[in-house]
């Protein structure tokens, strides 16, 4: 018990008392809290017999040399831990997209492919960089054109980082880097191209020209980037003067219409035009070689007939008024009313009734049309009074 226990003679406990010593080895048979030396003491002999260290001896001297030895074995436990656990944290895995980037005390030491890695920790600073993703860069801005008008641009960078080593060393930010040099190509281009072309047609020509000098800068700063593609988002004049810019705009594809509208009509008109040109050469070269072509046939023919008329003067001249008589009287519109029983022939101009027989009107003032069934009613008049004729010139001959 505690010299200043309840119930206890503190004279005989006290520690600080001239009968300490002797109830300090009495204090083991006591039922108070075990030592704090002890408990340590027990400790050590337990890990000593563990790693293979002497026991503990009741002696004094064998008592020191084992504690020193206990000491050494938990500290040699407590190091072992401590590298297995430093081990532990060196791995590490990189992604298939991935590529590590390895630093060995500040330096670069090596750049990793992807699968499992283990590189000393504390000693190694690994960095991991995506080879194969798009990445995506916004850049706005307002410059003058070669005209000497302002102008506004909004265009999307997508790039890659291809090499790792580069991305990650040679420049501090590879994104202000990219900003900057973006706004360099940017301004350059815009300012040797007129806006007109910015804002119409040009404007796929503009990205192409930005990404390639981007590019350009890209190599030169060594920053690793690839750009893949510049887009043209936007292109357009200050909000202050967009509705006069519009008007302008507009006007001008008007122009455009108009134009393409007579260049359209022109590719129309001129062919047809040179086309209905040679058709006229060509039937006037037609016209020529027939007419000389027939004067020659008839040169030939009357040289031809005039041998035969020296041979028949009488046939050649029957056979020529005949031919001469069917082709005029073939050429001329006529009937011939036959009158049976007698010896002449009548002659009905119908071809001349056809051409009068608008000026001839009815009762009503209509003009009178004559159709098939007029004109044969008419000639069975006409064949009616020839009869009448014909049967009174008989009977006057019989009278006579």
């Amino acid at each position: 018990m505690a010299w200043n226990e309840p119930g206890g003679n503190g004279n005989n406990h006290d520690p600080w008392s001239s009968g300490g010593d002797k109830n300090r080895g009495k204090r083991g048979q006591d039922q108070g809290p075990p030592d704090l030396d002890e408990a340590l003491r027990k400790l050590q002999d337990r890990m000593n017999s563990l790693f293979g260290g002497n026991k503990r001896r009741g002696s004094g001297s064998g008592g020191s040399s084992g504690g020193k030895g206990g000491g050494f074995g938990f500290l040699v436990v407590i190091a072992v831990v401590a590298a297995l656990f430093w081990a532990g944290m060196g791995f590490y895995t990189v992604d298939q997209p991935e590529r590590g980037v390895v630093l060995r005390l500040g330096k670069f030491y090596e750049t990793v492919n992807p699968g499992l890695q283990w590189n000393p920790p504390l000693i190694d600073d690994v960095t991991k960089v995506n080879t194969e993703m798009v990445r995506t860069h916004n850049h706005d801005s307002q410059m003058l054109t070669e005209d000497e008008n302002i102008v506004y641009v909004d265009l999307t960078v997508q790039y890659v980082a291809t090499d790792p080593k580069a991305f990650i060393l040679n420049v501090r930010d590879p994104e202000q880097s990219l900003s900057h040099a973006a706004e360099s190509a940017l301004r350059h281009v815009v300012g040797t191209t007129e806006l007109h072309s910015i804002l119409t047609e040009g404007r796929e020509t503009l990205g192409i020209q930005v990404q390639e000098r981007l590019q350009r800068y890209m190599e030169f700063y060594g920053t690793g980037i690839n750009i893949i593609q510049v887009n043209i988002k936007n292109a357009q004049a200050p909000s202050q003067v967009q509705d006069a810019f519009d008007d302008v705009i507009k006007a001008r594809e008007d122009e455009q219409r108009v134009i393409n509208e007579a260049q359209t009509y022109a590719n129309g008109v001129v062919p047809e035009a040179r086309g209905e040109a040679q058709r006229i050469i060509e039937e006037a070269n037609a016209y020529r070689e027939e007419i000389v072509a027939r004067a020659t046939g008839e040169a030939n023919r009357f040289t031809a007939l005039e041998k035969e008329y020296a041979k028949a003067p009488d046939i050649t001249r029957q056979r020529l008024y005949l031919e001469t008589m069917q082709e005029v009287l073939g050429k001329t519109p006529k009937v011939l009313v036959d009158v049976e029983g007698g010896n002449n022939m009548m002659y009905l101009p119908l071809d001349k009734l056809m051409e009068k027989q608008d000026s001839v009107r009815d009762s009503s003032g209509r003009p009178l049309r004559l159709d098939s069934a007029s004109l044969k009613a008419i000639t069975d008049q006409v064949l009616e009074q020839a009869r009448q004729r014909q049967n009174s010139s008989t009977t006057t001959r019989e009278g006579r």
